[in-house]
């Protein structure tokens, strides 16, 4: 028996930074997902779409036409910025939306195939509360819509065999993002906005793997008491141990500007510690550092300073005042999440 396609206009959305979310308030932020799904759910429908599945933080749609898509991805947006007005910034839902126009395989009330995928990975490189679309949809709504995309060239896509064009939706246009609002051409994660992933175990022990714990707890604990600082609870990061990490993919998951990890190497009571920032964004690594110290038992560790002798670094804080770090970056510009 032939199975059945048809050409169909998909759009998929998620929100940023879910996991985190849920990690603070699973209750909380579970009722805001299901409440905004309720209020965009008549937006849909008038612009003719068709809710096909939802998974977990995300919604995969089907529309008659990809101006249908487009204008529905735009009108949805909108609405986010107006309902999250008066939010908290760490509270609010934004959605990342990526749109195209492509074949796909019909499964009952299911749809398969590239164009699916095409959409879904679309929206992983959209900006938080912005849309992308793929070359096939822009084609159908250039000149149709009175909106303004920015052509981000040709993206090569997890699991996709052949590089895709892409365009973002222009910030500003068709009212989607007011001035001073929650996404910009730039947006990201405002401040200083950090995950201390799990360090590592040098030393392989098991034993020893509750002390390392111990340090990465410590390091989270300081430097969320840096003014204006936003840092991911322990819980939250701790569900990547132990998993390959992409650094960019935590960033855009957390909704973080940047990671710390590192090691811990413990031999008898003499420690080393191994630390780095690395930007979220782009995968640059900010500054590395290796500190070195001795165990004193019950947890405590005395005389922590830099293993190359320079003046001792006792506070965990101060991990954001990086030595040898990028031209053109100041430590104040690290520490406000603001860079050249």
């Amino acid at each position: 028996m032939a199975q059945t396609r048809r050409l169909a206009a998909i759009l998929a959305a998620d929100v940023v930074g879910y996991s985190r979310l849920m990690g603070e308030d699973e209750a909380g932020t579970a009722k805001a997902v299901r409440e905004h799904r309720e209020v965009a759910t008549p937006i849909v429908r008038d612009f003719g779409g068709r809710l096909v599945k939802t998974t977990g933080d995300g919604v995969l749609l089907e529309f008659p036409s990809v101006v249908a898509a487009v204008e529905c991805a735009i009108a949805i947006q909108k609405q986010m910025v107006e309902r999250n007005a008066g939010i908290a910034e760490g509270k609010r839902i934004l959605y990342r939306m990526g749109i195209n126009l492509g074949d796909v395989l019909i499964d009952g009330k299911d749809i398969l195939g590239d164009g699916v995928n095409i959409a879904a990975r679309l929206e992983s490189i959209a900006e938080p509360g912005g849309i992308c679309i793929s070359g096939s949809a822009y084609d159908q709504v250039r000149g149709r819509i009175d909106v303004d995309f920015v052509d981000l060239g040709e993206q090569s896509l997890k699991n996709i065999m052949r590089p895709v064009s892409a365009y973002a939706l222009k910030t500003g246009t068709a009212g989607t993002v007011a001035p001073h609002s929650i996404a910009t051409e730039k947006s990201g994660p405002p401040r200083l906005s950090i995950v201390v992933l799990p360090l590592a175990n040098l030393r392989g022990d098991p034993e020893q793997d509750y002390f390392v714990d111990g340090v990465t707890e410590s390091l989270t604990t300081d430097l969320s008491r840096i003014s204006g600082s936003f840092v991911i609870a322990r819980n939250t990061a701790f569900t990547y141990k132990g998993k390959h990490i992409d650094v960019k993919q935590i960033g855009r998951d957390l909704g973080v500007r940047y990671v710390l990890e590192g090691s811990v190497q413990r031999g008898g009571n003499r420690l080393r510690v191994n630390v780095r920032l690395i930007d979220a964004e782009t995968g640059n690594h900010l500054w590395a550092e290796r500190f070195c110290g001795k165990y004193v038992g019950e947890g405590a560790i005395a005389g922590t300073e830099p293993c190359d002798g320079a003046l001792p670094n006792r506070s965990c804080s101060n991990l954001l005042k990086p030595r040898g770090r990028p031209a053109g970056v100041t430590a104040d510009q690290i520490r406000s999440g603001h860079q050249p």
